[in-house]
């Protein structure tokens, strides 16, 4: 995603979870990509207002409230503070998902097309 948003000209920094002041890196941010692999790590309060957000990450965390023994599937951006303040937030589940699924097949159809030249696409 870095590599793609630098080739649009993009100013474009990266942060891990041992960053210092992470959240005040994150509040800098117009476009916050996040992949950090802790549920619900990042806080509205860290967002800027009117910045999109990508939430990438995907964690299964208890849900009390479905049962004993239920799972709910959560992303890294606490998605409920996060909404209040950001201009576009993807969900989890569904938001980058279909996405990505979907580039997937298309990586695969472009491969199968030019390991198979001759081979016509339906």
């Amino acid at each position: 995603m870095a590599q793609l948003l630098l080739g649009d000209s993009c100013t474009v920094t990266i942060a891990h979870s041992r960053t210092k002041n992470l959240a005040d890196v994150v509040r800098r941010a117009d476009i916050v990509v996040a992949a950090v692999g802790r549920p619900e790590m990042i806080k509205g309060d860290w967002i800027k207002a009117g910045a999109t957000v990508i939430d990438v990450g995907i964690n299964r965390v208890a849900a009390p409230e479905k049962g004993d023994g239920e799972m709910r599937l959560v992303g890294d951006v606490d998605f409920a503070s996060a909404a209040q303040v950001a201009g576009a937030i993807t969900p989890v589940p569904g938001g980058v998902g279909p996405m990505t699924i979907a580039c997937l097949l298309s990586n695969t159809l472009t491969a199968c097309c030019r390991a198979n030249p001759h081979a016509q696409a339906a």
